[in-house]
């Protein structure tokens, strides 16, 4: 139909920055790395270990030793574990006293006052618009029965 339109600048700086990943997700993918590459030494080490031992001696000592080891390489990655519960159980509390309570206190405020405006529109408009209703089937009836107006 016609030559295309070239997109407003707010567009095109839209479609940039949403192209791009941003910094934390890019930080946090190097921190899955490291920890990879972490585990994976961990690993190699152990198996290590695991072969240095089983070499010709005394099997008893050898296979307790590898025991030790494995033990000691649980209580370790259970203790990173409880370190990282730990950090985010503290990071849970803090957005629950600064973020959730505040949210509660101003809805539980607004709650208040919707309360209390209800009362008040009952009072001020629904009650009279009721008597009014009265009123008039009261007069409308009277016509009828006066024989003004027909039923």
């Amino acid at each position: 139909m016609g030559t295309p339109q070239p997109l407003p600048e707010k567009f095109e700086r839209q479609a940039s920055e949403s192209s791009t990943t941003p910094p934390s997700t890019e930080q946090s993918q190097k921190y899955i790395v490291i920890a990879v590459i972490v585990g994976v030494l961990l690993l190699l080490g152990l198996i290590g270990a695991v072969i240095y031992l089983l070499q010709p001696a005394s099997p008893t000592d050898k296979i307790r030793d590898i025991f030790i080891i494995i033990v000691a390489l649980e209580s370790f990655v259970i203790g990173v574990a409880l370190i990282v519960l730990i950090v985010q159980l503290a990071s849970l509390i803090n957005l629950l006293q600064n973020e959730v309570k505040p949210i509660l206190h101003a809805t539980s405020e607004t709650v208040n006052t919707l309360r209390g405006t209800a009362e008040f529109l009952g009072e001020n408009v629904v009650e009279p618009v009721i008597q009014l209703n009265g009123y008039l089937a009261g007069m409308y009836r009277m016509l009828e029965l006066m024989g003004i107006k027909k039923k």
